[in-house]
């Protein structure tokens, strides 16, 4: 269990105020100034040190993705763009972090901006966080009247501005490049890479896109030292998650624990165990939907870590946990996340487009006994060709709840076949 001192999300419940009083009085905006007098080279070599992956769910190092920025600028401006987009079915972190401790994100932006040279961060959230996106905003406005942002941000000698930008709800634009896109003001759809946005990014200049929860981290990250971040969790799987789960737990929440704690313990103890009891387990989805499903097997072992999972067939994704237990319609489950890509594609890359809408149009009639048990084979290597084979990621998002439905429960698929095939078409 991670202890109460290495902590960074302190008042993730909201208990103390969302105000610039509150996060003071959590260690938020202490020493800032003195963080940025170390220099640019200093704290992405503290990230690196801490071995920080991004935490929207890529999971690439975020020093690294920093020092691709160039060093020296050739005239553009710099830019930094924060992904609080967050439109993966299940997760629900950032949201927390913006409704509750808000001057983590504004300060990270300072120092996140710096680091890269940036004297501009946009943060681009969900429209439907609508509530949140007015925290944001307030919070941004006291620390421009503390004179925390805005020229000579904390008297660092750095000018700093940041602005928030509302999405339109597209789950497309959580893609870096369609973000990017969409904050320009066109339509939200996926870049070709190369170039990639370090080099050309928003507006054409050298952009760096973060999770909201990467850039929170980053501050306490410089306070407290990068060895001591890596000193959690384990090798490669370092440092502390915000957790979040949902599902047939007798207690949905969202927590912080340290990387590679066991599935089983955060069920157990953060959630207070499965409805139904551990035994009426069925599946869990580790990462949001856009991760194959761990069995009740898997579940009794796996470690909440990128390497953990990513040997059981599954991703940590955004460690958004979706129990379902022995009630649930698991075939009817990944119909429905089908039926959601196949509504949220863009509709640029033609594997996407049409196989979305096939695999979904499959998935139903698997789910009502309507296809035939070779079918199963079929849809498997329809997600296979979807799978890889476009622009952005959300292919792959589309066709891997499907293969780990097919991978864990296939017995259950083709059951759904015999039972009406032996009740003569009638549903059984």
């Amino acid at each position: 269990m991670l202890k109460d001192q290495d902590r960074i999300f302190q008042n993730i419940y909201g208990f103390r105020g969302r105000g610039l009083e509150a996060a003071r009085s959590v260690g938020d905006w202490d020493g800032t100034k003195d963080i940025l007098a170390k220099g640019r080279d200093w704290i992405i070599g503290q990230v690196k040190e801490s071995g920080l992956r991004g935490r929207g769910g890529a999971g690439f190092g975020t020093g690294l993705k920093w020092s691709f920025m160039p060093k020296e600028s050739d005239g553009r401006p710099h830019y930094l763009v924060v992904n609080a987009d967050e439109g993966e079915p299940g997760t629900c972190k950032d949201r927390e972090i913006i409704r509750n401790e808000p001057h983590k994100l504004v300060e990270g932006c300072l120092v996140a901006g710096f680091a890269i040279g940036a004297n501009t961060a946009y943060i681009y959230i969900r429209g439907e966080f609508y509530r949140e996106a007015e925290v944001l905003q307030a919070a941004i406005d006291e620390a421009y009247e503390a004179g925390l942002l805005g020229k000579n941000a904390c008297g660092s000698g750095w000018d700093m501005d940041v602005y928030v930008h509302r999405g339109m709800g597209a789950y497309v634009c959580g893609e870096e490049s369609a973000l990017i896109e969409s904050l320009e003001g066109k339509k939200g759809q996926p870049r070709m890479k190369p170039p990639f946005p370090a080099g050309v990014g928003l507006y054409g200049c050298p952009t760096t896109v973060n999770n909201v929860e990467s850039i929170a981290v980053s501050p306490t990250i410089c306070r407290r030292g990068g060895a001591w971040f890596a000193g959690l969790g384990r090798q490669n799987n370092t440092g502390t998650k915000l957790f979040c789960v949902s599902g047939h737990v007798n207690n949905p929440c969202t927590f912080e624990e340290e990387m590679s704690v066991p599935l089983k313990e955060i069920l157990e103890k953060h959630c207070g165990g499965v409805v139904g009891g551990w035994d009426n387990l069925l599946a869990v989805i580790p990462g949001g939907c856009s991760v194959p499903l761990l069995n009740k097997e898997q579940c009794e072992t796996v470690l909440m870590d990128f390497d953990s999972l990513r040997e059981q067939g599954s991703g940590l994704g955004t460690a958004a946990v979706i129990v379902m237990n022995k009630q649930t319609d698991i075939v009817r489950a990944i119909t429905r996340l089908s039926k959601f890509y196949m509504h949220e594609s863009c509709g640029q890359c033609t594997p996407c487009r049409e196989g979305t809408g096939w695999m979904w149009r499959m998935m139903e009639r698997i789910a009502d006994g309507r296809a035939s048990i070779d079918e199963i084979d079929m849809l498997e290597e329809v997600t296979r060709q979807v799978e890889g084979h476009t622009i952005c990621a959300l292919g792959d998002a589309a066709a891997w709840p499907i293969q780990g439905l097919i991978r864990q429960f296939r017995p259950e698929m083709e059951k759904r076949i015999t039972d009406r095939d032996a009740t003569g078409g009638r549903a059984a």
